[in-house]
């Protein structure tokens, strides 16, 4: 992946994408650590909400597989391709590697003085998750297993969302909930509990409310592009906009081009033209309001 291919996939200029990291390997940090605090938010407060050492470990470890289900091209960035992205890379997942090693120091806690597991087991156990979960998410038919070619434009100007396999070749990361666990409480507490764990059927996860708690940028059919995004805050800004305003907002040149991305995201439910005829007049819907909340929220940040 080069600079190039990053502007291209992302549509902002290469100028645009010098004035925000000094070079690919900052850019690729920059997305990894994102990525990972995006996982954290689901796991730390699944691993806090319990009070045993092993149920605190099931529901992390519950939440993780249940955001891999859902996002794997963030944990194929985070277990994958950062063993390939540098050293630097490799000292930001090692930094993460050293919180879980802390999480599952806790099980020495909970076992017997006659079954003391030696100081690597932490490390061991983290290598052996690793392996199954990088094995699986660098399948072929996880990588390219997409619904449409990664990066083909359509006739909008919008770069379509790659959709990952829904049946990945081995089923779902949730279904190896008992198996790793059995293989994490193995050392530390025996083999009876082990099999009780691979053998536990999983918890039934309360079903969230559409938009609630998720990110309202993860429900759009589409990518957003920087003049997409632009345009979207221009209406925010002035409500009422036309065409030709949001035109010279965003920085697009080409009137048709323009035209045809305000009706792609009044097609979306993001905006509605509350104008007869000509000048358009456009403001954002409710979900339109939502999307650049979540903008204007990931932009402060």
């Amino acid at each position: 992946m080069t600079v190039a291919h990053v502007v291209a996939r992302s549509g902002v200029s290469r100028r645009t994408f010098y004035k925000l990291f000094e070079d690919r390997e900052a850019c690729f940090l920059a997305a990894f650590d994102q990525a990972t605090a995006e996982i954290a938010a689901h796991v730390v407060p699944a691993f806090e909400g319990e009070k045993r050492w092993r149920e605190r470990i099931r529901a992390a470890l519950a939440e993780l597989l249940e955001f891999l289900d859902e996002e794997p091209e963030v944990g194929r960035l985070c277990i994958v391709e950062s063993l390939a992205a540098g050293p630097r890379a490799l000292e930001h997942r090692a930094r993460v590697i050293e919180t879980v090693k802390k999480a599952l120091q806790e099980g020495h806690g909970e076992t017997s003085r006659s079954r003391e597991p030696p100081p690597l087991t932490a490390e061991g156990v983290i290598g052996a998750v690793s392996s199954v979960l990088h094995a699986r998410l660098a399948e072929p038919a996880r990588r390219t297993g997409l619904a449409e070619p990664v990066g083909r434009q359509t006739e909008s100007g919008f770069l379509a969302e790659p959709r990952a396999c829904s049946e990945p070749s081995r089923g779902s990361f949730a279904g190896l909930l008992g198996p790793l666990m059995g293989m994490i409480v193995l050392p530390y507490q025996g083999a009876a509990i082990a099999t009780r764990e691979i053998a536990r059927p999983r918890s039934p996860r309360p079903k969230r409310a559409r938009g609630q708690g998720r990110d309202p940028l993860r429900e759009l059919d589409i990518r957003l592009t920087y003049r997409t995004v632009r345009v979207l805050l221009a209406i925010a800004q002035t409500p009422g906009a036309s065409n030709r305003q949001l035109a010279d907002a965003a920085g697009v040149a080409d009137q048709g081009q323009i035209s045809k991305l305000l009706s792609r995201l009044q097609a979306l439910g993001l905006i509605r033209n509350t104008g007869a005829g000509e000048p358009n007049a456009w403001q954002l819907t409710s979900k339109g309001q939502q999307v650049g909340q979540a903008i204007q929220a990931q932009t402060q940040s």
